[in-house]
């Protein structure tokens, strides 16, 4: 039986992906989408799960969120180099990144101007332009 999730069903969704809809493909990707919109860590997805007694380890959630971003279900948003969100907003847009509270926010695509990029070296092209904007309180 499919599953809806927030008007999307989620089993034919991963179909047309081209993901074969397994039981913890489906099981992540109703946690996934069940809330709109959001950023996720694959630490606290996979704390989501755990609370939905999804079983699934720590190391299924990551190839799955990597399954997922191939697929062109996610968006990976790397903060740094050692800080990674997924998003299930896959629109052209740009985010904001709270220090001190490891959240992000979008900003609508035409939020951002780039005024001129490099040219892509020899046989290369340019896929997208990912604009990670810092935030933090005023002091």
């Amino acid at each position: 039986m499919a599953t809806e999730t927030a008007g999307r069903n989620v089993t034919d969704m991963l179909r047309a992906a081209g993901l074969r809809p397994t039981r913890q493909r489906v099981s992540l990707a109703e946690l996934l989408y069940s809330r709109g919109d959001r950023h996720i860590s694959a630490e606290l997805l996979h704390e989501e799960a755990v609370a939905a007694d999804v079983p699934v380890s720590l190391a299924t959630v990551y190839n799955t969120l990597h399954q997922f971003t191939e697929a062109g279900l996610l968006r990976e948003v790397a903060i740094d180099g050692n800080k990674t969100y997924f998003d299930t907003n896959v629109s052209d847009h740009h985010h904001f990144f709270i220090e001190g509270e490891n959240r992000v926010i979008d900003i609508p695509g035409e939020g951002v101007g780039i005024g001129r990029l490099p040219e892509a070296p020899a046989g290369m092209e340019v896929v997208r332009v990912d604009v990670v904007v810092r935030l933090r309180e005023r002091r």
